[in-house]
């Protein structure tokens, strides 16, 4: 049977169904999908540095899914017989594994995550690193293209030696090196190698990959962490979803820090590549908050410096960052790697931009090789909650001057049909035209301009202020609607963007 592996790209990782066990869901991401895209790896690493394979090391490491020691050990033995020398890093966080690529003691050509970030029990995937960050789409393309030719023995094999593979300890070189910097960043001349002792921080990692936050990282530098709550690596997630936008997994985070009464609360997603925070009142600081928040920790040492976002930040958010921290804002599109690589970009090009982040909680500073690190940003908040603590404040003060929109949600509107993404293009071409109708009729509807992604319209009617965004999915058969209000209700302006689709009949409204 022919791999499907164009199936599995999703964006710029690779996702598919990896156990058995969900009604209607079958295996696509097994040990023969594992080994061509590993050694497609191999490939094209190989032709980015240069290195012959039997010259390059990678790392592989992963997270707690039920799945994933199978697919790791797999993945080493197809990177192994391409000649490459493995480290197999075990348990690992996605940005550890990137940081294995910078760390003296591993200085790897590459390395491999084994994760399906968020996504159910059943899923897994890979995220790819090069010594230059993240693989970007069409990186991913590439790889694939060169796994279809293995697959189908258009390519032959690269070298006849076999390389080796080694168990390494990953996993304490990155917490000692986040545990000095924030040593080195609260600078307490009192106690230095207890500079978190006056703090009570609780955490919750959901049951995925970032319990040793709390443990190996928070303890140790005397934090008391007795208040955290699912520390302990469970594939089966059997708390809730490991991810800082999910309701209940927020809520959950909440409790933890009002049960116990900590100074505030920290929460991950399964791989540790995103975080978000709860203050002392158990008030979530998520989404815009989370970018707020991110962006008030370098306001100071980077002044109007440009935070690039993603493409549903709120009018709120805009004004917090332009007027109280005297930075600029640049909305982007949807999808980490996309802001991160604008950043990326508007340096290039001499506009300084120090932090790219999604309301997700993908959170890349320019300082720490624009890797989206959930501890990382945990760790920066951390330093500045001691900090603050010394003087009778805390992390909620650093953004009391965001306001946040009176109403707000999204309802994801099914593409029904073939060419789904070419028939939501045609939506918004016409939404254009029919809100510039609007616009030049003077009825308080107008476009936003500039936008990225899909059409950002604003609403100023008599009753109703706010906005909406209504895009493509980045990679399912819908149109995501973002609606916003300082004034009204959201119903209201799904009501006008109801009468607008009835001319569509494949997008179905819920």
């Amino acid at each position: 049977m022919a791999l499907e592996l164009k199936r599995l790209q999703n964006g710029s990782d690779i996702r598919g169904i990896a156990l058995e066990g969900i009604e209607n869901e079958h295996v696509n991401l097994g040990r023969p999908e594992t080994e061509v895209l590993m050694k497609g790896f191999a490939r094209w690493l190989s032709k980015k540095t240069g290195v012959d394979p039997w010259e390059m090391r990678i790392s592989v490491g992963h997270d707690p899914r039920l799945s994933s020691e199978d697919l790791t050990a797999w993945a080493a033995e197809a990177l192994v017989s391409e000649g490459l020398s493995v480290l197999n890093c075990g348990q690992a966080s996605t940005p550890a594994m990137f940081m294995s690529t910078v760390f003296d003691n591993f200085k790897c050509d590459g390395a491999v995550m084994v994760t399906a970030s968020h996504l159910p029990w059943n899923r897994n995937g890979f995220k790819f690193f090069s010594k230059d960050g993240g693989l970007n789409k069409t990186d991913i393309a590439e790889i694939i293209t060169y796994a279809e030719e293995l697959s189908s023995g258009d390519l032959p094999p690269v070298i006849q030696v076999r390389g080796a593979a080694d168990r390494v300890d990953l996993m304490s070189t990155y917490e000692a090196y986040l545990r000095n910097m924030i040593i080195m960043g609260v600078d307490d001349p009192e106690d230095p190698e207890h500079p978190l002792r006056n703090l009570k921080i609780a955490v919750d990692a959901g049951n995925g990959g970032g319990g040793f936050f709390a443990k190996n990282i928070l303890a140790p530098l005397g934090a008391d962490i007795s208040g955290s709550v699912f520390l302990e690596p469970d594939g089966s997630f059997p708390n809730h979803r490991p991810n800082p936008e999910d309701k209940e997994a927020m809520k959950a985070i909440s409790r933890a820090v009002l049960d116990s009464g900590s100074d505030f609360g920290l929460i991950f997603d399964t791989d540790v590549d995103r975080s978000a925070a709860v203050d002392g009142q158990g008030r979530e600081i998520a989404r815009n908050g989370i970018v707020a928040l991110a962006a008030a920790l370098i306001a100071v040492d980077h002044p109007g410096t440009t935070v690039v976002t993603d493409s549903i930040t709120s009018d709120e958010l805009t004004e917090y960052l332009t007027e109280c921290l005297g930075l600029k804002h640049l909305r982007f599109k949807r999808g980490y790697r996309n802001v991160i690589n604008k950043a990326i970009e508007l340096n290039e090009a001499g506009t300084d931009s120090q932090l790219a982040i999604e309301t997700s909680g993908h959170a890349a500073y320019k300082e720490n090789f624009w890797l989206d690190d959930g501890a990382y940003l945990a760790a920066r908040i951390v330093i500045k909650a001691a900090q603050l603590k010394r003087s009778g404040a805390s992390i909620s003060d650093m953004i009391s001057s965001l306001k946040e929109p009176l109403e707000a949600t999204e309802v994801r509107l099914p593409v029904e049909g073939r060419d789904p993404g070419l028939y939501a293009d045609q939506v918004l071409a016409g939404l254009k035209v029919w809100v510039n109708y609007k616009h030049e009729s003077g009825l308080g509807i107008s476009l936003v301009e500039p936008n990225y992604e899909g059409v950002r319209i604003n609403f100023r009617l008599e009753g109703l202020k706010g906005w909406c965004l209504l895009r493509r999915s980045l990679h399912e058969p819908l149109m995501p609607l973002n609606i916003e209000v300082t004034e009204g209700k959201c119903e209201t302006i799904l009501e006008i963007m109801a009468a607008f689709l009835e001319d569509y009949p494949r997008i179905k409204m819920n």
